[in-house]
């Protein structure tokens, strides 16, 4: 298939055209006890969510902005899709945040109806009391309504038929908070057209009928849009993992050929592969990730190039891309046969980018409409379409994007001079002993902060935790130029704050 043969412009179209592609086939697989799996077809994706759609219907809802949150799950999938194919907005929340920020964000986003999991039932009894927009409550896992909340699955499955609505492609249908490292969340306001588009604009190379495993959060929209989107568009099965702590697990019990990872998650890997060296890489490969495992999607933050170069040897390719929320994610790819090590990969077919001071800007069908309710910071963002991303990079002659930094990250140094931050991280981060760094300035000098992997100093006997660290930044600052020289050193023993898409909060 070429470019734009399989491209669509809302998310009902894919969820209609892959239940008429593959209607029997399996579209989720999930655990139901510790090694039983159940399964959903795709023909049961587009009925139970229609019977969603029609169940907002009788609420009055249609229209309305309806909240979901949870782990990821079949009700929290059918909720999303019942929600934005009938023309409402869903609103994904962060099923991490403390009840208080989570009812912030309800009324923030005129949320008036809340579907939620169990395990967030704080939640829906703070709500009760601090969110008066919010007319029904619906649990995922309630088997009766009662006065407290309806039951998902009993309005579900008392409806009959199908629902006829067919979305605007440039009607807004979700409103995702972003979890920055800096300030208030802003709700991104994305249209049919943005996520569908975004999701399915580019042939990713991948087979129908290939099996995926989801790890991520999925209120996410690098979730979201690849994992759920592109798969259903695609024809995949997406298998839904239950546990970060069961990665590993679960990737042995679905046997996945691919999936999508965080560059922690990839670090994590490395890190129980380097135990095992010496040993036969294919058994290696086989124990950790079962015969079929190959590709793993990488995005959300920067990733080490000596991982790709590892996990190479295991016969498992990464695949790096870049995105960010404003533009419902994605903005470039590396694809398989088409990739540039260190690169973030190609502009998507539907974007366009300039550099304007180091700046990257984009534009195209993926970029947002604006903040919910936030005027001024849409205006700072948007100019005359384009999407000032915020970070800086740029695209060299075969048209491979690159990143080197955070504008707002920037430290200026006393002479004036421009530094970002990430590239010191990167080059100092690069050491096995460096489990986390943060590079900022202190006092027009510059200052990094480490965390270091204290397990690994103690498998290799490194007694003086500080020195070896003293002894790495001395090293870089040997060939550094004079500027991005760093003059003071910060220990820590725990871990850095983190926002839930595990960056590391810088203020």
């Amino acid at each position: 298939m070429g470019e734009g043969d399989f491209m669509f412009h809302s998310i009902k179209d894919i969820i209609v055209t892959s239940a008429e592609r593959y209607g029997t086939d399996d579209a989720f697989r999930y655990k139901i006890g510790p090694k039983s799996i159940e399964a959903k077809t795709y023909a049961q994706v587009r009925e139970d969510s229609e019977h969603f759609s029609l169940a907002l219907e009788e609420l009055g809802e249609t229209g309305s902005h309806i909240a979901v949150t949870g782990a990821t799950s079949y009700s929290w999938i059918i909720t999303y899709f019942g929600v934005v194919n009938s023309g409402s907005v869903a609103v994904p929340l962060d099923a991490s945040l403390p009840a208080a920020d989570v009812c912030e964000l309800l009324d923030r986003a005129d949320v008036t109806t809340f579907v939620y999991d169990e395990l967030r039932k704080d939640v829906a009894e703070l709500a009760r009391e601090a969110c008066p927009k919010i007319k029904h409550y619906i649990s995922m896992q309630k088997g009766a309504s009662d006065d407290e909340a309806l039951s998902l699955w009993e309005i579900v499955n008392r409806q009959q038929g199908g629902c006829d609505i067919a979305p605007d492609p440039d009607a807004l249908c979700t409103i995702m908070f972003t979890s920055g490292t800096t300030g208030k969340s802003k709700g991104v306001m994305l249209t049919q057209r943005n996520l569908a588009e975004n999701a399915t604009c580019m042939d990713v190379g991948v087979e129908a009928h290939s099996v995926t495993l989801s790890v991520l959060p999925i209120h996410h929209a690098f979730c979201l849009s690849v994992d759920i989107l592109m798969g259903l568009s695609l024809g995949l099965v997406i298998c839904i993992n239950d546990s970060l702590m069961r990665v590993v697990k679960n990737i042995k019990l679905f046997e996945p050929d691919i999936c999508l990872m965080v560059p922690l998650m990839i670090e994590t890997i490395a890190k129980k592969l380097e135990e095992v060296q010496g040993l036969p890489k294919k058994l290696v490969k086989m124990q950790v990730f079962g015969k079929r495992f190959y590709r793993i999607y990488s995005g959300g933050a920067y990733l080490n190039p000596d991982y790709i170069e590892l996990l190479g040897k295991y016969g498992i390719e990464i695949v790096e891309g870049y995105g960010m929320t404003e533009c419902s994610p994605i903005i470039s790819m590396n694809l398989p046969g088409n990739s540039k090590l260190g690169s973030v990969g190609m502009l998507m077919p539907n974007c366009e980018a300039k550099i304007v001071d180091e700046e990257i800007w984009v534009r195209g069908s993926s970029v947002m409409q604006g903040y919910y309710h936030m005027p001024q910071e849409t205006a700072e963002t948007l100019e005359d379409g384009w999407l000032k991303t915020g970070d800086l990079g740029y695209v060299d002659e075969d048209g491979f994007l690159f990143l080197t930094g955070r504008k707002k990250n920037l430290i200026i140094t006393k002479n004036g001079e421009n530094v970002s931050p990430e590239e010191l991280e990167n080059i100092i981060g690069s050491e096995r002993i460096v489990q986390e760094i943060l590079v900022r300035e202190r006092e027009g000098l510059i200052e990094a902060e480490i965390f270091p992997d204290y397990a690994y100093a103690e498998k290799k006997h490194i007694k003086d935790v500080q020195a070896a660290l003293q002894e790495i930044i001395d090293t870089y600052n040997r060939t550094a130029a004079p500027y991005k020289k760093v003059h003071s050193l910060i220990v820590r023993e725990t871990e850095f704050d983190k926002t839930t898409s595990k960056k590391i909060k810088r203020f």
